[in-house]
């Protein structure tokens, strides 16, 4: 059994030398049930390290109104110009001077073929959230560049991935601007276009700009239902309305100002299979969908444990419902490795949906099998690092240490133990105590550490290359300055995508 070292000072939270910090231990009434095989493990011990926690945090209590820290406004632009926004300020910038070309009547060829860039932009969009993409993307970079390239190139491959949706939503607004140019031309020249292709393309301009703006990050944030019904079923209707608007459009002779039936002259356009690949993108996670069996944990009123059927590699989040197609929710998987009996889903009250699985746990739920790849995914790229979390933020953070004996975890928060119940805790006392993790209960010590200089002995301790970071809004920013200010690649969690 290893000695336990307690912290001097509860602000600092740090010794000379990287050493696991004491945590709140399991009662000795409580039974760390073993994620794998069930095993029950004893553990009275822990409640001396407990005594001695809370005995020293009162001998040292943190100042509550501790001084915020002042980054300067070169490391906030760095962290605000984030690779999301290069990539869409590229593709806008791209597109819009096509577009303007065309305008002009400079560039013919978006004029006569204007359906290409409308939905070569949406396809893209599209291809960049379907999760076999992603998948795909994932297992080709962790395969060819694991740990053997020059760092920077690694680190470009993550910031990459992470980002994607950059080319998601700068390809989607700019397929938006080539749509209303689109129905402009069709406008002036009505004349010889039939009405019902103009109506269609009414109507899709209309689905389209309502997807779009239900996406915005601030619908997204506050209004989660509301964003997943507007952009998912009115994203439907526009597809749908993009069919009609194509097959009319292609079918329509400009010429004779007549329909021509000939079925064959409308899949020998592009517009058409460009829409088929549209189509087969969206459908493709749907049909992985499936209501499987859950087991719910409720170890406290603040959390639901959701306990799954098989294993899972780390680093994949899980969308899970009470419905087949309503309000799809997503939280990262927690499992020992692809080849463990469950995996599990830590689920912190926040709104209706997570207050409903404490209030009212399930039997069954709907999910998709196919899950998609977070940016914890690409530690397997990195010879070392750090994984910071806070509060239910373990729920992604956690699976990267469980399968990498590389990765240290710290994790930040308030009576972990007694919140997130036995199932969590023996995950970790089995897999990382005493040596991978640094646990801070900040109620027992008496408020929480400076995670700024913890984070920088832990990486140069540790010998790490790259720091993951999952917290709230406020948490994510303060700790992505600070490493970004002190020199170490850290990606924290992403609020724009």
């Amino acid at each position: 059994m290893p000695n336990i070292e307690v912290i001097d000072d509860p602000e600092k939270g740090l010794l000379d030398t990287l050493t696991p910090l004491p945590v709140l231990p399991v009662s000795s009434k409580a039974v760390i049930q073993d994620a794998a095989d069930g095993l029950a493990v004893q553990s009275g011990v822990h409640e001396k390290r407990l005594e001695l926690a809370l005995a020293e945090a009162k001998k040292h209590p943190s100042s509550p109104t501790k001084p915020k820290r002042r980054f300067s406004r070169w490391v906030t632009f760095q962290l605000w110009l984030t690779t999301y926004r290069k990539f869409f300020i590229f593709i806008i910038t791209l597109n819009g001077v096509g577009l303007l070309l065309a305008a002009l009547n400079i560039w013919h060829y978006p004029r006569r073929y204007t359906g290409a860039f409308i939905l070569g932009n949406l396809i893209f969009a599209i291809l960049m959230r379907n999760e076999v993409f992603g998948r795909c993307l994932y297992w080709f970079v962790n395969t060819c560049f694991a740990k053997w390239p020059p760092l920077w190139f690694r680190l470009a491959c993550t910031d990459i991935m992470q980002h994607l949706g950059g080319i998601h939503s700068g390809c989607a607004a700019s397929g938006f601007g080539w749509l209303i140019f689109r129905v402009v031309l069709i406008f002036i020249d009505h004349k010889d276009n039939h009405d019902a292709v103009l109506i269609t393309g009414v109507i899709t301009n209309i689905a389209v700009s309502i997807s779009i703006v239900s996406a915005f990050p601030w619908v997204r944030n506050t209004h989660h239902n509301i964003f997943e019904r507007h952009h998912r079923f009115i994203g439907w209707v526009g597809l749908l309305s993009t069919w009609v608007f194509v097959v009319l459009g292609d079918s329509y002779d400009l010429d004779t100002h007549s329909w021509n039936p000939d079925g064959i002259r409308v899949i020998r356009q592009q517009d058409f299979w460009y829409v088929f690949g549209m189509t087969i993108l969206i459908l493709i996670p749907w049909f992985t969908v499936r209501e499987v069996r859950v087991d719910v944990e409720v170890p406290s009123p603040k959390v639901a444990i959701l306990r799954f059927e098989r294993g899972m590699q780390q680093g994949l989040l899980s969308r899970i419902s009470r419905s087949s197609i309503m309000e799809y929710h997503a939280f990262g998987i927690v499992s020992e490795g692809p080849h463990a009996k469950y995996h599990y889903l830590i689920c912190g009250v926040q709104g209706d949906f997570t207050r409903s699985l404490v209030n009212e746990p399930p039997t069954h739920l709907w999910t998709r099998q196919l899950k998609f790849a977070g940016v914890s995914h690409s530690s397997t790229l990195y010879k070392r690092g750090i994984r910071v979390c806070t509060g239910t933020g373990i729920g992604a953070a956690l699976s990267t240490c469980l399968q990498n004996p590389d990765w240290y975890l710290i994790w930040i928060g308030s009576e972990q133990e007694k919140t997130f119940g036995p199932t969590i805790s023996g995950l970790i006392y089995r897999h990382l105590w005493p040596d991978r993790v640094c646990l801070w209960d900040s109620k027992a010590r008496g408020g929480r550490p400076d995670v700024i200089k913890l984070i920088k002995d832990a990486y140069h301790s540790w010998g790490a290359e790259v720091v993951m970071i999952t917290s709230n809004w406020q948490g994510d920013r303060e700790l992505m300055e600070g490493c970004k200010e002190a020199g170490i690649p850290a990606f924290g969690t992403l609020w724009d995508f």
